[in-house]
């Protein structure tokens, strides 16, 4: 297939690229928004393969789409540098760590009934996470809210999804409205255009990734059944892959309440703790599907042996949930590209990136609470709704862990991994100190 026309030439070396795309990969943890922060460090601030206007725009079009918006970010850009063997090498390279570390932890996860030493760690990482996504939040709201306008947008955003639930995809049609009609188009410097995609072309790709995507379940339906526990695996997690928007804590409660409350593959308590290996481990937050795969198949192996139906649906779950990004990027960046130097399209993408500030602080506040609280409930006033922390429930070791993390963040300037260790380290003396008294 002839890519030429793909994307304007870049002319960075493929194996420069693969490379940058590894150390991606095994950086990427904190959730959607440290991953994004680590991919603008590499590819904008390190590389300077991709400008500041261009990272935006790649950007704002990933967090319009369904799925985890920092993979397709990546697919996105490998693409613009090296068109479709560079957006699959990029994204299944940021999909690889994330399915390995998950696969082994969901293993120890369903063999282990208590490891001590595993829990420990788990518990150290968790808020030593927290600082890696505060300083993300940072990283983006100097890329993002520049004027009194933006500021206006992401503190609007903020209060509507923190405070009343506002669903996020209102969230970013209304930005995006707001931007485009305040928007000043002088601001705009319009941006050479690719070429655009052949129409042939476009079909062509969407025609093979939806063959990827659902020939296999096709297969699985034909050859289990309906009932099987892989088939219903593959059948919902493609719809959620499809119809989940607003970021990954939103696609993770629909899932939570389905897999827990409909399919009954898990337990509240259990979806929790996949959410707490997903946290602390890299590649997309979404990753925590393939724990639920694994441990829903495990239970109701059939005629499978339980470990090997877990490896099976690990399989299936990121199969069905990762081939529909590739299917949006692939088929739909030439023509995002061929919109790039859109005045009143880069208006309204300036208000979406500016709520999207707003809406990335409402995770880290999330996230921060479930961190250091053991308790949070959700107290309703009217149309108001707010998450409280039980002040009892405060977990002193944990937020002694955040704070320091936080400390080495942004006061020390200590890199993600030495962070990231340091907390372990910690969760393990204070759960070792615990035991001892």
């Amino acid at each position: 297939m002839d890519d030429s026309f793909e994307s304007p030439p870049q002319g960075v070396p493929f194996r420069e690229a693969w490379r940058a795309w590894v150390r991606v990969a095994v950086h990427s943890f904190g959730g959607p928004a440290g991953q994004i922060a680590v991919i603008h460090r590499v590819v904008v601030d390190e590389k300077r393969w991709v400008d500041e206007e261009h990272f935006l725009h790649a950007l704002s079009y990933c967090m319009l789409l369904p799925g985890p918006e920092a993979q397709q970010l990546a697919t996105y850009l490998g693409w613009l540098l090296h068109g479709t063997r560079g957006g699959l090498t990029a994204g299944l390279l940021f999909v690889l760590p994330g399915f390995l570390s998950i696969l082994l932890l969901s293993l120890l996860y369903v063999t282990s009934q208590e490891v001590a030493f595993v829990s420990a760690v788990f518990y150290g990482l968790k808020p030593a996470v927290l600082a890696i996504v505060l300083e993300a939040v940072f990283r983006l709201k100097r890329r993002a809210v520049a004027d009194r306008q933006s500021t206006a947008i992401a503190a609007l955003a903020f209060l509507a999804i923190f405070a009343f639930g506002v669903p996020f995809p209102l969230i970013v049609l209304s930005a995006a409205l707001v931007g485009y009609i305040l928007g000043r188009p002088g601001d705009v410097v319009p941006a050479p255009r690719a070429t655009a995609a052949p129409i042939g072309y476009t079909l062509r790709t969407a025609a093979l990734w939806l063959g990827i995507w659902l020939v296999p379940v096709f297969g699985l339906v034909l050859a289990l059944g309906h009932g099987h526990v892989l088939v219903q695996e593959a059948l919902f997690f493609s719809k959620a892959a499809v119809v989940t928007f607003g970021g990954a804590y939103a696609v993770l409660a629909y899932v939570a309440q389905q897999a827990v409350d409909v399919y009954h593959w898990l337990g509240p308590g259990e979806m929790l703790d996949g959410l707490g290996l997903a946290e602390t481990t890299p590649g997309p937050l979404i990753m925590v599907t393939q724990f639920v795969g694994f441990v829903g198949a495990s239970r109701q192996p059939g005629d499978l042996h339980p470990l090997l139906a877990g490896v099976a649906g690990s399989v299936v779950t990121t199969w069905v949930t990762f081939t529909p990004c590739f299917l949006f990027v692939l088929a739909g960046a030439p023509w995002i590209e061929r919109l790039r130097g859109n005045r009143g399209l880069n208006a309204a993408l300036r208000g979406i990136m500016a709520a999207v500030v707003g809406v990335v602080l409402n995770l880290a506040v999330w996230f921060a609470l479930h961190a250091v609280f053991t308790e949070v409930r959700n107290v309703a006033w009217g149309p108001l709704a707010l998450p409280v922390p039980g002040v009892s429930s405060l977990d002193l070791g944990a937020a002694a862990i955040a704070g320091l993390a936080a400390f080495a963040v942004f006061r020390l300037k200590w890199g993600m991994f030495a962070v990231l260790g340091a907390g372990a380290a910690a969760g393990v003396l204070i759960r070792l100190l615990v035991t001892l008294r």
